[in-house]
């Protein structure tokens, strides 16, 4: 501490640190690349080096990323402009090519008729390694979005020790609907099996499935991309921190909802009453009165329910409203299988108006003995309903006499019939 004049000098600590740590004029800030140059190969050595020291108050030395005076060389003096340019350039050799993660060939080809979707996985060259041995043991994975899940997986083989597997292998989904192939996209995701570790995703591709013509085989040669990144919240300012959890939520919520369980092939017949003749010449064991017949055909793509990755389906059918709780049928139990077969019909004896204001409730359910059976999926019929359960209904009712066929999409949402139960 100074004296002056026998009297303290006393100093805030404002005054202290402007003295001792104020480095003088501001000058724009320089980019970090600045203070680490990238020298040209031609350069004979640092002997134009781009840092300058310089002077500050109170003695103190801070390095500002200055360009020293250039002076006459071989060419070895490198400019601020020149070192930022051979960055964009690495920059440019280090972006992902469309060919980094290889290519992927396939046909696709939907049959209208037995509304089957072929999906025949035929090769992949030049993936990406993903094992020590720089090489990768590659299978295929199918999705359909939106609501991908375990249902409507299907996957190839595995192709040990290659970058250019070749599977030439078809994998099938059944019961594609005409509005599935518009409104559907297929994801074929390209992954790496590791028997110790998780499998490691190489690459993906996705087509919509609006691109493929009806009873026609479309072959695809893409490259594997990756997969569109997730929106972080960590990436965002702190306002728009609890928007994005909440759209996340809700996304979520969104996805969850549309879960494809299965699908079910369901046939419609409204029969129209029998006259007197029809009767006594069918040999009077018929019905005289007329009704619905609902024939449950099978089950496609069911979600598995069970630790063995399968589930033990059966259907049940509801014509509701039904006050006397008489209108439940239940077909058999099939063991251990995610595509079952019923070929069963039952037989509801009601009149057309009145079938008119019903509501044919079809569910799915998982057996479990000695606990609670699982719900897999259901699918709610009536005049309410929309899309292709709407159109179903409506030409079995128009129809009287013929038997209709559709496939159904069953969700992971209880049925919400319009009457009471």
């Amino acid at each position: 501490m100074a004296l002056r004049g026998g009297k303290k000098l006393s100093i805030s600590i404002q005054e202290h640190m402007a003295i001792d740590v104020c480095p003088g004029p501001i000058r724009p800030i320089r980019q970090i690349s600045a203070y680490f140059p990238r020298l040209s190969p031609t350069s004979p050595g640092p002997a134009s080096s781009p840092l300058a020291l310089s002077p500050g108050m109170g003695g103190a030395h801070l390095l500002s990323p200055m360009l020293a005076p250039s002076r006459p060389s071989m060419g070895g003096s490198l400019s601020l402009n020149s070192s930022m340019d051979t960055s964009v350039e690495i920059t440019s050799d280090d972006s992902d090519d469309c060919t980094a993660l290889g290519t992927l060939e396939f046909d696709l080809r939907y049959e209208r008729s037995s509304s089957k979707l072929h999906c025949t996985v035929l090769r992949a060259k030049g993936l990406k390694s993903m094992d020590f041995n720089g090489l990768s043991d590659p299978y295929v994975k199918l999705h359909l979005l939106p609501g991908a899940c375990k249902a409507n997986k299907l996957k190839t083989k595995t192709i040990r020790n290659s970058l250019n597997p070749v599977w030439n292998e078809t994998l099938t989904y059944v019961g594609i609907t005409e509005e599935d192939m518009h409104r559907k996209t297929l994801r074929l995701t390209v992954c790496d099996e590791d028997k110790l570790t998780h499998n490691e995703l190489i690459g993906e591709s996705r087509v919509p499935l609006k691109r493929v013509k009806l009873d026609q085989t479309k072959h695809f040669h893409t490259c594997l991309e990756h997969p569109p990144p997730m929106p972080s919240p960590t990436a965002m300012g702190e306002a728009l921190r609890g928007i994005s959890c909440y759209l996340r939520e809700w996304e979520n919520e969104q996805l969850h909802s549309l879960e494809e369980r299965g699908r079910l092939l369901l046939s419609l017949q409204f029969q129209p009453p029998l006259g007197l003749e029809e009767a006594d010449a069918g040999g009077g064991g018929g019905r005289r009165g007329g009704g619905l017949c609902v024939g449950v055909r099978r089950c496609a793509h069911l979600a598995a329910m069970d630790v063995n990755g399968f589930s033990d389906p059966y259907v049940k059918i509801y014509l509701k409203p039904d006050l006397q709780k008489k209108s439940k049928h239940k077909t058999t139990v099939m063991k251990k299988t995610l595509n079952p077969e019923f070929n069963e019909e039952f037989f509801y004896e009601i009149s057309l108006p009145e079938l008119a204001h019903k509501v044919l409730e079809v569910t799915v359910w998982d057996y479990d003995l000695g606990r609670s059976n699982d719900f897999i999926g259901g699918v709610c019929l009536s005049c309410h309903s929309q899309g292709d359960v709407l159109r179903h209904w409506m030409d079995c009712l128009k129809n009287q006499g013929s038997r209709v066929e559709r496939w159904h999409i069953l969700t992971n949402e209880l049925p919400r019939t319009l009457g009471h139960d």
